[in-house]
């Protein structure tokens, strides 16, 4: 298994969806490159993140392309990694003042209002829990950024 920065990243991000109870896979979408229907499911996507793998590459391999979609047009990226990605995403939402997707609120809540500190004085009751729970220790929020 690669143990990579960007992996225990994209492992971190996973985690905040799942602790925050919201399915990351509304989030990233994984496609393999001979699959036919993967144009048309991305073009009626909202904001993704798409991860085109080879047919037969095993999990660790890397994908054969990552890129962000929002509202059906692909943002330039150049993107090497899933990690990038979502802080892509993330960014662009912010940038652009667009909504969270409505599935995944608390996770875009909890990175830009706690991770980014935009704005954190005004937080939803989940996203309050969870800052509670990472100050509570004196290097919390690095351990769970780093760990």
């Amino acid at each position: 298994m690669h143990d990579t920065i960007h992996t225990r990243q994209a492992c971190i991000l996973q985690s905040l969806c799942t602790y925050l109870n919201e399915d990351c896979k509304k989030l990233i979408k994984e496609y393999l490159n001979t699959d036919s229907e993967a144009n048309s499911c991305m073009e009626q996507t909202v904001m993704v993140v798409y991860v085109i793998r080879k047919e037969g590459a095993e999990p660790e391999d890397d994908p054969e392309d990552i890129d962000v979609l929002i509202k059906g047009a692909e943002a330039p990226s150049g993107l090497g990694n899933i990690a990038q990605a979502r802080a892509l995403v993330f960014g662009l939402t912010h940038c652009l003042n667009l909504s969270y997707p409505p599935e995944l609120k608390f996770t875009f809540e909890a990175f830009q209002k706690i991770l980014g500190n935009l704005d954190g004085q005004r937080l939803s009751s989940k996203a309050q829990f969870l800052k509670n729970k990472l100050m509570g220790t004196a290097d919390g929020i690095f351990m769970f950024l780093l760990s």
